[in-house]
């Protein structure tokens, strides 16, 4: 028998001895007046105490029990929806532990998880209601996140230069501690040491961040009732799989307040496809194994297309006469074709003579007022790790750093990035009714909004500058 907490609760606590009476009210009186509970389906009046010495079964007033009776039927007939019982956490751990045990099992039974494994899986886990985007059973649907008035970010914060800085001498030290390994790395997947590290770097500060999650339980709550369940439940029965397999236990089985896993934070789908064993010990352990870590991270890069013997990319200067408006993947041409147009690197270095023939892409992730790229299709490699031209970026700078101890960007980021993100919709808008390909009018400034800006400039007589201006919002209509 479930007894819900109350919407609106009224009346007293139970005094000693358990008397109660029932509340009777006029139907004309609020119905926030009564509590109310669910019992075996039908909505009752809760009983609250009298006071003391009262009789139970007369009203105050004398009025007849059957009297009472039918008015307090009467009333929680009418009793609005916003009185009803919402279900309390208790309730919804008891819906999540039938969950587990009735629809959770039998399709981790079909998917060839034993029994054993299963409920060592679960013992002791329950919901995490501390977690991001939850949406419990019964609870108001969780308020959607306008982003019509929020700013997009400048990306000059993102590139913090102490944090670099101490990443890149951390990197060097363990490229030196770890060198064999990382030589066998390259030489079985053709993936760079300083890119692997990087990216051990930036996801877990080379192992040194604190994993302190139960996996099962981050999984288990956020395929229960979060606003993404069939997602994560997909990523439960993969993490089930792990367990099968025998590589952790469930109480070594961490991962982040997302459900990504160990010290290359892989969602367990990844896990499965990607994470090697390259200390020979028989397990993949992501947790606690430095090899088999760098090795999964390399797997992964590989297994996406990573080119052999190729770099990420270059900083480079673009000469003003040439246009900005030609990045993307989709506009690839030979780099001897952009040092063709007086494109350099801005380092003064030559690209490498290996590279010339190969494919490049320009990259101005803030136009005009920021840096500016060539890069290579092993760029969009690390994009594939996280999508983000900014994330792709960093990895870029920190492994040449830790493998030739370069700076920071030459190139400084303009201070851009303060119009709203309604306003860049508007413009995004406003140039797809022209007939440009903006890649969707999300109000960031992709590379196909930054490319259409461009051309739309150009062709207005303008200095193109890439980017997103305030200027623009009262010509771009």
């Amino acid at each position: 028998m479930l007894h819900h907490t109350p919407l609106c609760p009224a009346g007293h606590l139970p005094h000693k001895g358990g008397d109660h009476k029932w509340l009777w009210f006029p139907a004309s009186l609020s119905a926030c007046r009564a509590e109310t509970s669910i019992v075996g389906g039908n909505l009752r009046a809760q009983p609250i105490s009298p006071p003391v010495g009262e009789i139970p079964g007369r009203a105050e007033g004398g009025v007849p029990r059957r009297l009472r009776i039918f008015a307090l039927t009467l009333a929680a007939a009418l009793l609005p929806l916003s009185c009803y019982a919402a279900p309390s956490k208790a309730d919804v751990e008891a819906q999540f532990e039938k969950w587990v045990q009735s629809d959770l099992w039998p399709e981790a039974k079909a998917n060839g998880i034993s029994e054993k494994v299963f409920q060592a899986a679960f013992s002791g886990i329950t919901l995490n209601w501390n977690l991001p985007d939850l949406a419990p059973p019964g609870f108001p649907p969780p308020k959607e996140q306008k982003q019509t008035q929020a700013e997009f970010s400048s990306p000059a914060p993102y590139f913090n230069e102490d944090q670099l800085k101490k990443l890149a001498a951390t990197g060097r030290g363990f490229a030196a501690q770890y060198g064999s390994t990382l030589k066998r790395i390259e030489k079985t997947y053709g993936v760079p040491g300083s890119i692997v590290l990087a990216i051990w770097g930036r996801e877990t500060g080379f192992g040194a961040a604190k994993i302190p999650n139960s996996a099962i339980e981050v999984l288990a709550t956020k395929a229960f009732m979060s606003t993404r369940k069939e997602m994560f439940r997909t990523e439960l029965v993969a993490a089930l799989h792990i367990l099968d397999g025998g590589d952790v236990t469930p109480a070594n089985f961490k991962g982040s307040w997302a459900g990504a896993l160990g010290q290359p934070q892989f969602m367990p789908t990844s896990y499965l496809k990607y994470a090697v064993d390259f200390d020979g010990d028989g397990h993949r352990n992501i947790w606690t194994s430095v090899p088999d870590t760098l090795a999964s991270i390399a797997n992964y890069l590989v297994k996406k297309g990573w080119q052999r013997g190729r770099d990420w990319g270059f900083e480079v200067s673009i000469p003003e006469a040439v246009s900005c408006a030609q990045e993307g993947p989709d506009l690839a041409k030979p780099l001897s074709h952009w040092a063709s147009l007086g494109i350099d690197r801005i380092s003064g270095k030559g690209f490498p003579s290996g590279e010339m023939k190969a494919e490049g892409m320009m990259l101005v992730p803030a136009g005009r007022d920021g840096p500016e790229f060539i890069v290579t299709p092993n760029f969009y490699i690390i994009k594939e790790y996280n999508n983000s031209d900014l994330y792709a970026l960093y990895i870029g700078n920190l492994a040449d750093r830790i493998a030739h101890n370069d700076g920071a960007f030459q190139g400084r980021w303009g201070d851009v990035g303060k119009m709203l993100r309604s306003d860049v919709t508007a413009m995004q808008k406003a140039l797809e009714r022209q007939g440009y390909d903006v890649g969707g009018s999300d109000g960031l400034p992709g590379y196909k909004t930054r490319r259409s800006i461009g051309q739309w400039q150009a062709k207005n007589d303008m200095k193109p500058t890439c980017f997103p201006e305030a200027t623009m919002k009262g010509k771009l209509k």
